[in-house]
């Protein structure tokens, strides 16, 4: 982050505060003074009062091309956005950070990001989110740039964004609607379709707006007009929200219907005691590209935040044998907007009724830790807190050794791997296998040869731990679920005497 101020402020204000420290050493004890080469490191950059309250610009955000024919071409398509962000807690380094993530979620968006700002408040204005002063600047730095959107790094509520928009007299949108908008684009199937839909409508209900012919009132209900047709009637913008819940109710009855066949199919897994896996992550963490190396399931994988959305289910091997599913889901991200936990949660639904969440995390990115917590949030929302977890820190190869070392050292159950180049996939696996809930019951038994099919179940769904050729059959000793153990019964020597 940089400060407003010029270069020549700035070596003013430094020398200044030179000669401060030397007249408060003559004041005070030397044990207590205040040293620059001691103690401004440790400080960090201190800022005068008004310096602190200002819009402070975030350096390195722009995604504007250099090349002309491209910004020729994409200037035609793309909105040209400013970010602006309030920094109400934490370090400047975390509002960095946050308004970083906006601007990649924007350019998914297909935005062209120009500028971005940071205000320090106490809590975000009532308002005008950044204050009417603030706002007035904003709308200075829209019209230098030439931006036709300002992205707001927050949920804003429907008096926030109709205030701002009167300022700065451009549109305005918020985290939330961008994460809605890049959904709307990214699904692929009719589930996901729905879902965002559902999300998008939940999101528009109470921040629906009209003027002129929209507050104008249809008339009374009756017949033939006259005296039937008295009382104020409907207004076009309560016809518009009770056509938005119709729309929501149908939307939520067809997302009902199609979790059913997911739920028929997740039964079925669980009748064949079949473990599953499920893929869980921050978004851009490497979930698709771990599903591809563990599975060879050829899901798109994109240098894109949420490039899939829609959860790939693909069977899968243990090193020792066993059958299990492995599930990707939709990635998650700092304050995922509730509208998409609600409209998600029968997808999400695959985590919480999984053996085992693979717990994938971008070791490359700046702020691991924040990632963590944030997917553990939403895990925690949809009830799937019982299920064991190990975190898997994706992209060792790029990733701060130091960085690994911590994570590694601060999550008990964790292994560093690369879904790129493979490190660490074969421990993985050994890890899973371990992991993996095995069948209660240990058995040994002779199936003859008519009864092949006992011995390919066992094989399918439970854990063969010898296996001999006999001239009477197949000598089997397995371990298996009650179920299946029943069936391998009349098979089973009796002992002797």
């Amino acid at each position: 982050m940089t400060s407003s101020s010029s270069p020549s402020q700035d070596t003013n204000r430094f020398a200044h505060s030179q000669a401060e420290g030397l007249r408060a050493d003559a004041l005070m004890e030397e044990d207590v003074a205040w040293s620059f080469e001691i103690d401004g490191e440790r400080d960090g950059d201190q800022f005068d009062r008004s310096e602190r309250a200002a819009l402070r610009r975030v350096a390195g955000l722009s995604t504007e091309l250099e090349d002309v024919t491209e910004v020729e071409y994409r200037q035609l398509r793309l909105e040209r956005v400013v970010l602006v962000g309030v920094w109400t807690s934490g370090t400047a380094q975390d509002a960095e950070n946050s308004l970083a993530e906006l601007a990649a979620l924007a350019e998914t968006a297909g935005a062209l990001v120009l500028d971005g700002v940071i205000q320090r408040r106490d809590k975000p204005d009532a308002a005008t989110y950044i204050g009417s002063g603030k706002a007035e600047e904003l709308r200075d730095i829209v019209l230098e740039s030439g931006a036709d959107t300002v992205i707001c790094d927050g949920e804003l509520s429907p008096g926030q964004l109709i205030h701002l928009e009167d300022v700065v007299k451009v549109k305005v949108i918020d985290r939330t609607a961008l994460i809605l908008d890049i959904f709307a684009q990214h699904a692929k199937s009719r589930e996901g379709k729905a879902q965002v839909a559902l999300a998008q409508m939940q999101y528009m209900l109470p921040r629906l707006r009209g003027w002129g012919q929209s507050l104008s009132r249809q008339m009374g209900g009756g017949k033939g007009g006259g005296l039937a047709t008295r009382g104020p009637g409907e207004t076009k913008i309560e016809t518009d929200r009770r056509r938005i819940r119709e729309k929501m109710a149908k939307m939520r009855r067809e997302i009902a219907e199609m979790k059913t066949g997911r739920e028929i199919k997740r039964q079925e897994r669980k009748r064949n005691k079949v473990p599953s896996v499920a893929i869980a992550g921050y978004t851009n963490a490497g979930k698709s590209s771990l599903l591809n190396r563990l599975t060879g399931a050829g899901v798109l994988v994109e240098n894109a935040l949420f490039a899939t959305l829609d959860p790939t289910v693909r069977r899968a091997e243990t090193p020792s044998g066993r059958l299990y599913t492995l599930a990707d889901t939709v990635g998650f991200v700092r304050h995922l907007p509730h509208h998409l936990v609600e409209a998600f949660r029968s997808t999400m639904e695959e985590v919480g009724d999984s053996d085992l969440i693979l717990h994938v995390v971008d070791g490359s990115h700046p702020n691991p830790e924040e990632q963590l917590a944030a997917v553990r949030e939403v895990i925690r929302d949809v009830g799937a807190t019982g299920v064991p977890e190990i975190v898997v820190i994706n992209k060792a190869d790029a990733a701060d050794p130091l960085t690994l070392q911590r994570l590694l050292r601060v999550e008990p159950r964790s292994i560093a791997v690369s879904a790129r180049t493979g490190r660490g996939i074969p421990e993985l696996l050994a890890l899973i296998d371990s992991e993996l809930p095995r069948p209660s019951m240990e058995i040994e038994a002779l199936v003859p040869y008519t009864h092949g099919k006992l011995v390919a179940r066992a094989h399918d769904e439970g854990e063969v731990l010898s296996e001999e050729h006999t001239p009477e059959g197949t000598l089997l000793k397995v371990r298996v679920h009650e179920e299946l153990a029943a069936e391998f019964a009349p098979y089973v020597p009796t002992p002797a005497g």
